[in-house]
Formats: structure tokens, sequence, C-alpha cells
């Protein structure tokens, strides 16, 4: 939860300066297990080292709020047509450190 726990559980903080990060080693099915952990939060961030999923994962994940993180060197073994939808772990952290 980010910024912290504090201010994620105050109704009266903006919604849209909250970021939640979940991370599951492979996406699989496990990636929708994070889609309840936040009603307050729209789009939940989730870091994975699994190398590629399939368009039709993605969007799926996509779709039901999911923003993928994957560690830079990954992205060349995800399919060329989401590589540029694709978060890098730095590019969260500069994201929350603007927060």
């Amino acid at each position: 939860m980010f910024p912290n726990s504090h201010v994620f559980f105050d109704i009266d903080y903006p919604v849209e300066r909250l970021r939640l990060l979940a991370v599951k080693t492979t996406c699989r099915d496990l990636w929708r297990q994070i889609l309840n952990e936040s009603q307050r939060v729209k789009i939940k961030h989730l870091l994975t080292l699994q190398e590629g999923i399939s368009e039709n994962q993605y969007a799926e994940m996509k779709d039901s709020g999911v923003k993928l993180i994957v560690p830079k060197p990954f992205h060349s073994t995800f399919p060329r047509a989401i590589r540029n939808e694709l978060m890098s772990l730095e590019e969260f952290v500069e994201e929350v450190k603007e927060l």
C-alpha cells in the first residue's frame, strides 16, 4: 500500500494518490487474487517475474484493472503488442515517489 497504510485506509485521502502493489512469481490465475484486495484502488499493480504471457491473458488482466510490472530485462519475453504497456519496477518506484 502506498504511500502508507494510514492514508490508504483514510476515506478522505484522494484515491488517485493511492497505489496497491501485489507480488506474484507467476501470473497464471493467481493475478485474480488481487482484485478484491482493495475496492478503493481502481488500478492494482502486479509485480511478477514471469517471462511472457499471452496477449489474451494480458487483455483480461488489463480489463480487470491490473497494471503489470515486469523487470525491464523480461520485457522482451512478452508479445511485441503489449511491451509498451508494461511498467518496469523503476517506473513504478518513480511513480510512487511522486505521490
